[in-house]
């Protein structure tokens, strides 16, 4: 049974779905490893690195007709086409946004995996696509507003006099958000956070952060089942809102990362904000590419107003490209090792299993998720 890494070929992604320091591992699961030729050049892996490690580089027609296909996003129409029928294919698909592409997925009867609608559970950490991807994402954040910072992260004492420290505030303590702060603790800065989870208060003071939050009835039940922020209330997002404005207009840096799965990310710093915060003043908008949590913010650029620069770069874990490009291999790698039977060389998918349940998109012609439908 032959494994395969197509060479992404999208905007902004320098991402790629296996890398040669884990092609020993899809060997024990008696898979041939294929790879596209220069596949993984963005990511600092050569063809070379591959060869050596046991994988054969091909064309990305004969990688399109492995048994299994893996990439990071999903390919367009054309190479959907090409995949063989009944074929596997495994990647952060976005089937929130790519509808389009479930009539091919089915016309081939093709069997999708979502790595990003992994269950928030124990058993499934290793394989958390999103999580592995946001902790790199938090961490980038941080490094980027450092660079538009023109002014040093931690307090200095000098002879000359003294140097304050950075204040930072992160806006949403997920993943992400907490890896922000912990950086940004790193580098020596004052950091506070908010989010609308009570839950994530001691996460945020564990790290050395002060929370931020409006304490009420309803930010008891902020948060959903799988582990993610609710949407929350007219009259809560008001008292929410005062509060960040009061914050935010004392801060050096602010770093958003507030998404909500399938929906616009939600408003958090409006243009009003904005201009109360001191010329030279950092907003890094993580959420840009599912709208933003800054009406200014424009993917894939670097927004100045009123002094203040609003950083927006597309696919942040991309700019972590070699890193983020490991972990998402070794994500997949147990994620297979979950339903490839490696005796008979045949997928397994054992529907009893909440994992499986959750991330295979389209099987046997049809769309298996509700929520798509």
């Amino acid at each position: 049974m032959q494994i395969s890494a197509l060479k992404e070929n999208h905007d902004f992604e320098n991402r790629v779905a296996l890398t040669p320091d884990s092609i020993k591992l899809f060997q024990r699961l008696n898979l041939e490893v294929l790879i596209e030729d220069g596949a993984g050049n963005n990511s600092g892996y050569n063809n070379e690195l591959y060869i050596e490690n046991g994988a054969r580089i091909t064309s990305r027609e004969e990688c399109l007709a492995a048994n299994i296909c893996l990439c990071v996003k999903i390919p367009d129409e054309n190479d959907l086409k090409q995949l063989n029928e009944n074929s596997v294919l495994i990647g952060i698909l976005n089937p929130y946004e790519n509808k389009k592409y479930f009539p091919k997925l089915n016309d081939k009867k093709i069997i999708s995996c979502c790595m990003e609608l992994m269950p928030r559970i124990s058993r499934a950490q290793s394989m958390d696509v999103l999580s592995s991807q946001a902790n790199l994402a938090g961490y980038r954040s941080v490094i980027d507003a450092a660079e538009q910072f023109n002014k040093a992260f931690p307090m200095m004492m000098t002879a000359a006099g003294r140097v304050n420290p950075a204040k930072v505030l992160v806006l949403g303590v997920g993943v992400a958000g907490l890896q922000a702060i912990a950086t940004a603790k790193r580098l020596g800065a004052v950091v506070s956070a908010t989010d609308v989870r009570l839950s994530t208060k001691e996460q945020v003071e564990s790290l050395g952060a002060k929370f931020i939050m409006v304490e009420d009835e309803e930010s008891l039940n902020a948060e959903t089942e799988g582990g993610y922020a609710k949407e929350m209330s007219d009259e809560y997002k008001k008292k929410q809102t005062k509060l960040i404005s009061e914050t935010i207009a004392k801060q050096d840096i602010v770093i958003c990362t507030a998404l909500i799965p399938g929906k616009t990310a939600p408003l958090l710093i409006s243009q009003e904000m904005v201009e109360s915060m001191s010329s030279g003043s950092i907003v890094v908008d993580l959420a840009v590419e599912a709208g933003g949590n800054c009406p200014l913010s424009q993917i894939g650029q670097v927004v100045v107003h009123n002094g203040v620069k609003i950083v927006g770069y597309a696919n942040v874990p991309g700019r972590v490209a070699k890193d983020a490009s490991a972990l998402y291999s070794k994500n997949i790698f147990n994620f297979l090792s979950l339903i490839v039977n490696k005796e008979t060389k045949k997928i397994n998918l054992d529907w009893e299993d909440e994992i499986v349940n959750a991330v295979v998109l389209t099987h046997e012609g049809k769309i298996r998720l509700d929520q798509f439908n």
